[in-house]
């Protein structure tokens, strides 16, 4: 086991060993534990009864956080050369065919999203082993292959987060920044759980979240009753 620091431990002491608490609890109690000196992002992992094994028990959607993350992402957009110049007025950092091939091949991929449309998916075949290890290749249920690519760069750049199950079964993911009042924080969550069980995969019998914490990124994790 790691050891932590005496802030991280004197943190720790505000929490009951074991307890799970109301999400409104846990939300509060976030701000009480946290000891950053900068705006820490909220997360969220959930330990879940699935086995990606199975492909019936795969689970990879989107929601959107009615709050959003507090973090905007940088969005790169595949498409033809003579639709690139709508794709940056829609608010794409990057658009283009060569031009991000070329960005890809080299490794220089300082994006956190891509987005194609359907008849250019293929088109990235060649990249494909590149685009995977960091998850940017684009997926329909990922909602970053769309025939809109207006409304998907929107989306992207505002409220949307996509989830899924780790190869343990588990999911993390941003909902926030502690700068966040409660009750932003507490209806993003409520979004992503409501999201996670709506999406709940068919071979799946029975309960499908198993476990809930939340911590900041230099807090201690908080148990939540779910």
């Amino acid at each position: 086991m790691a050891d932590h620091g005496k802030k991280y431990n004197e943190a720790k002491k505000n929490l009951e060993a074991l307890k799970a608490y109301t999400l409104e609890e846990a939300v509060a109690l976030l701000k009480k534990v946290n000891y950053a000196k900068f705006d820490a992002t909220v997360n969220i992992a959930i330990k879940t009864n699935a086995n990606p094994k199975y492909n019936d028990q795969m689970l990879r959607a989107t929601t959107i956080l009615p709050h959003g993350t507090g973090k905007t992402k940088k969005v790169a957009v595949f498409v033809s050369e003579d639709k690139a110049g709508e794709a940056k007025k829609a608010g794409a950092d990057i658009a283009g065919f060569e031009t991000i091939l070329a960005l890809i091949k080299e490794g220089k991929m300082d994006f956190d999203v891509l987005i194609t449309t359907p008849d250019h998916i293929r088109d990235l075949a060649p990249v494909a082993k590149q685009l995977w290890p960091k998850g940017l290749m684009p997926s329909p249920k990922a909602g970053t292959v769309a025939t809109d690519i207006a409304q998907a760069v929107e989306e992207v750049k505002k409220w949307k987060i996509e989830f899924r199950l780790d190869k343990t079964g588990n999911i993390h993911a941003g909902v926030g920044k502690l700068a966040f009042d409660e009750t932003k924080l507490t209806e993003n969550i409520q979004a992503l759980m409501k999201a996670i069980e709506d999406n709940k995969p068919t071979g799946v019998k029975g309960k499908l979240v198993k476990k809930v914490v939340i911590s900041t990124t230099m807090s201690p994790g908080i148990m939540i009753a779910y």
